[in-house]
């Protein structure tokens, strides 16, 4: 199942730079190893904010659940996810 799952980060200010870095550095390894398995397929940016919009392909809204849910800024994000399907007049045969 395709997923559209748009994150905004809100970090506390009062929360220590070190582990701010920590955790920005475990965040992106999680990331890219969503990534490359395939899980995580688009990640983008949302110029002028801390936030992203992305597509999740996965088995389930129980999986999609499990793996946001591991994201180390997870507790500092505000989600929205909204489950896709294709649409009948697009020109694409897959959804990659």
């Amino acid at each position: 199942m395709l997923f559209k799952v748009e994150m905004t980060v809100k970090i506390p200010h009062s929360l220590p730079e070190d582990t701010v870095a920590e955790i920005k550095a475990k965040e992106k390894a999680y990331a890219q190893q969503l990534q490359q398995s395939g899980k995580w397929r688009h990640l983008w940016r949302v110029a002028g904010s801390y936030a992203n919009v992305s597509i999740f392909d996965v088995k389930d809204n129980a999986e999609l659940q499990d793996l946001i849910s591991q994201l180390p800024l997870f507790p500092y994000m505000d989600i929205s996810v909204s489950p896709l399907c294709r649409h009948p007049s697009s020109i694409h045969e897959d959804d990659r």
